[in-house]
């Protein structure tokens, strides 16, 4: 499951190692791999050390990582927060000042969390150019939908984009978008009319069961609402 939702962002050379091949990767490859990556492997380190779980690539906190909920929904915000500081925070440029203590008002162990909350691209929001930072804040978040049609290498998808209006982040009314099914990691997927699939980077990379898509909407839903108390704030 860890490779399918990294391979989008390390085959476009966002995070993880170059010239890596996820796809075809064996079990010790991937954890090699994934510690590479300077965003998710932290979260699953701390919830690993959290939750007792001895495994970080257990598929129980992998899932509670990309999806939310699970496992990582059980832990205090603020001792999390402070752990995962104390991993991040030393390898962190001037584009991070903003990871302090305060995160821990809108933290959670999740993907969404990383992606609104610790990467800067929120913070670039209300500068007058805005477009930049929403497209990657769009792509980048797990975005879930419905299958509408398929063919050979991409598929016609109902989901909904990222609407920033003022000082508010929202989700738009579900619309078609056409996102690839072709990659390496996901050549034993197979997706057809009517399923419901996560989407990262606009690439399918996992089907997914209603329960998933709602642990996803919720994790989505609550990291929306704890940004836009921020941004709100901040507004001038």
């Amino acid at each position: 499951m860890f490779a399918r939702y990294a391979h989008a962002p390390n085959q476009l050379g966002y995070c993880g190692p170059p010239t890596f091949d996820l796809a075809g990767a064996c079990r010790g490859q991937i954890e090699k791999a994934a510690k590479q990556f300077t965003g998710a492997w932290p979260y699953l380190e701390v919830m690993s050390r959290m939750t007792a779980t001895p495994d970080p690539l257990d598929l129980r906190l992998v899932e509670s990582y990309w999806l939310g909920g699970g496992l990582g929904a059980e832990l205090d915000p603020r001792a999390f927060t402070s752990q995962l500081l104390d991993t991040i925070s030393p390898q962190a440029g001037h584009y991070w000042a903003h990871l302090d203590a305060e995160l821990a008002a809108e933290a959670a162990p999740n993907h969404c969390f990383h992606v609104f909350g610790v990467y800067p691209w929120s913070r670039l929001l209300g500068r007058g150019a805005d477009e930049y930072p929403l497209a990657v804040l769009d792509n980048c978040r797990i975005s879930w939908g419905t299958v509408l049609s398929t063919d050979r290498v991409t598929a016609a998808v109902s989901m909904q984009s990222l609407s920033w209006h003022g000082s508010t982040l929202s989700l738009c009314p579900p619309v078609t978008r056409r996102v690839d099914t072709s990659t390496d990691a996901t050549r034993d997927l197979t997706v057809a009319a009517g399923d419901l699939v996560a989407v990262h980077w606009g690439r399918v990379c996992d089907r997914l069961t209603p329960r998933q898509v709602a642990r996803l909407k919720d994790s989505t839903d609550q990291q929306l609402r704890a940004t836009n108390r921020r941004l709100r704030a901040q507004t001038p």
